[in-house]
């Protein structure tokens, strides 16, 4: 006989928790979040408790919201067997590896959102936050991280990301796949990640740009950035890991200033790798002390180096948490 378990969904806002207006077809926030009308048919799957802790579209969320929700999650979820969180999806992904890289609990934290709101036609709003009740509920989903379900696929929060401005399907996760799978009748594991450790976090208030490489850069915009005075910066750079000639001196004055480079491709697969020897290629920025990571995106890589920071201010310590992934 299946165990009922104690479920806690967390709103946050986005357009599964919108509407879209049938006469000029514009989706946005309304008074009320149209899924609690609906929420009888949750407790088909699980005891389901419900709180409201934002009520964002997701560009609206901040590190300090994550950090709120984080904390939050942490308070409630000694109650339930697991917690599921409806979010945004623009930026579903860092709030996602932001809880993946704080939360000490192995019980299941999900996050879930939709591309199409709860009364436009096709609508994936309710059919993923029920995905999503029943993976909190299998006990196979514990000890497996923060995870995103969505479209019947279940995705680890450092892997995952955004594909496509609109399709349903648009969350995956390249080079690595999904972790598993929600079909009608069960859920399948295939694959585990590694776990890296868990950060204390007391507050995020760091200034950390993130600056993406392109053909012709020039060191405009890197000088403009180091007289903000950053806590810290990540680059998007070409290929394995390289940058324009020009970009290279306000570069090397931040690194010798102890200020962290952290270094990421701006291709979705592959890592950054310290493999060509020109100035500016991947061998010589290691040489110059920029910090390479083993396959996060830039967004992730400014999370990761945001809580990095709020723990040390060494350089090297820096460097051993993404060069070693702790």
């Amino acid at each position: 006989m299946r165990t009922i378990k104690n479920i806690l969904i967390i709103h946050t806002g986005g357009t599964i928790s919108m509407l879209e207006n049938k006469k000029n077809g514009e989706v946005t926030t309304s008074d009320k979040h149209p899924l609690t009308n609906l929420s009888a048919l949750l407790h088909n799957y699980a005891n389901v408790d419900e709180l409201i802790e934002f009520h964002l579209p997701s560009p609206h969320i901040t590190p300090k919201h994550m950090l709120k929700l984080a904390k939050k999650i942490e308070q409630k979820i000694v109650y339930y067997d697991g917690i599921v969180i409806t979010h945004g999806t623009d930026t579903l992904e860092e709030t996602a590896y932001f809880l993946d890289l704080v939360l000490k609990t192995s019980k299941p934290i999900i996050l879930t959102g939709a591309m199409r709101s709860s009364n436009e036609i096709g609508s994936d709003a309710m059919y993923n936050l029920i995905s999503s009740i029943r993976v909190a509920s299998e006990n196979k989903a514990s000890n497996n991280g923060v995870l995103v379900v969505m479209n019947d696929e279940i995705h680890a929060a450092r892997n995952v990301t955004k594909t496509s401005t609109s399709n349903i399907a648009t969350f995956q996760s390249p080079q690595y796949g999904p972790m598993g799978i929600v079909t009608k009748e069960s859920i399948f594991f295939h694959h585990r990640i590694h776990r890296s450790r868990k950060h204390s976090v007391a507050d995020v208030n760091k200034n950390v740009f993130l600056l993406k490489a392109f053909a012709g850069m020039d060191e405009k915009l890197l000088n403009a950035v180091r007289q903000t005075h950053p806590d810290g910066i990540v680059v998007e750079g070409l290929g394995q890991g390289n940058l324009p000639i020009e970009t290279i001196p306000p570069l090397q004055q931040m690194v010798d200033s102890n200020i962290p480079v952290v270094l990421v491709s701006r291709c979705y697969q592959g890592i950054v790798q310290p493999t060509y020897a020109y100035e500016g290629g991947g061998k010589r920025l290691r040489e110059m002390g920029v910090i390479f990571t083993n396959g996060l995106s830039g967004p992730k890589a400014r999370i990761k180096l945001l809580i990095a920071l709020e723990e040390t201010n060494e350089t090297n310590l820096v460097r051993r948490m993404f060069e070693e992934d702790l």
